[in-house]
């Protein structure tokens, strides 16, 4: 099976790339790096299938120049790779790991010799244990922690990286992690989860700030945007699929772009916010170079009894992925038209993660995912729409080039382009990634 759409049906300078993230491939057992708050959750019964963690994960931490000759031989332009702070710092301040700033140097090294373009994510989740000790995304002095984390890293490889992201997916490190408690910390907590929203976005501020004071340029944010529909015609699922919105999706676009919190979330969240909150937006109002959306899923949303935020997930009808995510490309032209019509205007944007778990089975030293190649390419010809429509798109990048840990689920879902046997580490290059391939040959 091929994809229907190739390079030449994009603009000459379109990007196309891969995305990990630290805790999920590199081995956080390794190299000096200190104890993350995902270590701790995993540890705990329950929160994570088979008390699974990253201290293995794929050993990209040994095997990186494989992988980036994987990302190379792709025909893939970027390598969208996170940094772990702490493997950067070990106690979240202080004094650095030399190990792990040499992996990075390493690292972003091994990119340009490989003609790959290093596009960094400066955080993916793993907050360092000493600074959850201190209460994390809840204390007010992260901002502050994390633009020191950030120039100390970036003082060491930014002058070779292509392009910066400050935080990784803003809803999946407050509200998913601190009110629904899916993920690290594993808080259930209202007043947590409006800290948390708010002070991720201040240091995201704070460290664009420091970083363009230290010179760095083609700096920006990443997104995950979740399209909400709501269940039937009747004003109570508008007003469900509206909140649901305003949580997941406008809580961090509109304080960025247009220093303000949406009117339905501050009617869950304001009594909870940091005293003072209003004079922090002109930070976290920070001007972007580009945009980053992590797209996936839509969800059907109704009205439900009960505090805030009053509303429940329903199944749609649509086909699924193996993390029953239901598939629905139409989403992503949405997000794209949206983001650049209502937020962002001419900045560029990137689709920065795309792709499916499916239950991938190796059989005679090859995985035919047929249904990711069609997932791909549905995604692709969304993204095209976008452009037709005006949406200055610049770059797609799946997710993922490996199998790796899927945090809550383990090592159960995979979404990998690139199979990885949890025992051997060996990595086998599915049907996917072979039309990826073709498809982006240059002529």
């Amino acid at each position: 099976m091929t994809l229907t759409l190739s390079r030449a049906d994009f603009p000459e300078d379109f990007l196309f790339g891969v995305s990990t993230s630290a805790y999920q491939i590199e081995g956080h057992g390794f190299g000096g790096a200190g104890s993350t708050h995902w270590d701790t959750f995993a540890a705990t019964p329950g929160n994570v299938e088979n008390a699974e963690d990253g201290r293995i994960a794929c050993d990209h931490y040994n095997r990186w120049p494989a992988d980036l000759d994987l990302i190379r031989d792709g025909n893939f332009d970027v390598y969208r790779f996170s940094a772990s702070w702490a493997r950067v710092l070990p106690e979240g301040r202080g004094t650095p790991n030399p190990d792990g700033l040499d992996f990075y140097d390493r690292l972003v090294d091994g990119m340009l010799e490989r003609g790959i373009k290093p596009a960094l994510t400066l955080y993916h989740w793993e907050m360092p244990s000493a600074l959850a000790d201190l209460g994390g995304w809840t204390n007010p002095d992260v901002a502050k922690w994390f633009a020191d984390y950030a120039v100390t890293l970036m003082d060491r490889i930014g002058d070779r990286v292509w392009s910066t992201a400050t935080i990784n997916e803003f809803w999946c490190v407050s509200w998913l992690s601190h009110f629904v408690g899916a993920h690290a910390p594993g808080l259930r907590d209202i007043r947590a989860a409006a800290r948390a929203i708010h002070h991720t976005l201040l240091a995201h501020g704070t460290a664009l700030q420091a970083l363009r004071a230290e010179g760095h340029d083609n700096l920006g944010a990443v997104f995950n945007l979740e399209y909400a529909q709501p269940v039937d015609g009747s004003e109570a699922a508008r007003r469900a699929a509206a909140t649901y919105d305003a949580i997941y999706n406008r809580a961090f676009l509109e304080p960025i772009f247009q220093s303000q919190y949406p009117t339905e979330l501050l009617e869950g969240i304001n009594a909870h916010l940091p005293r003072f909150w209003e004079g922090d937006m002109h930070v976290i109002a920070e001007p972007l170079d580009w945009v980053g959306i992590n797209y996936y899923t839509r969800k059907i949303i109704g009205p439900a009894q009960g505090p805030y935020p009053s509303l429940e997930e329903l199944s749609g009808n649509l086909p699924k992925t193996d993390m029953g995510w239901e598939i629905f490309p139409d989403g992503l032209t949405h997000f794209l038209t949206r983001v650049s019509e209502r937020y962002s205007g001419d900045l560029p944007l990137y689709v920065t993660e795309n792709g499916m778990a499916a239950p991938d089975v190796l059989r005679h030293g090859q995985v035919a995912d047929e249904d990711r190649i069609a997932y791909l390419d549905a995604h692709l010809a969304a993204l095209r729409a976008a452009m037709e429509a005006g949406a200055p798109v610049k770059g797609y990048f799946a997710w993922s080039l490996l199998d790796n840990y899927e945090w809550a689920f383990g090592y159960d879902k995979r979404f990998g382009l690139v199979h990885v046997d949890f025992d051997s580490l060996e990595r086998t290059p599915k049907a996917s990634y072979h039309a990826m391939q073709r498809a982006l040959a240059h002529s």
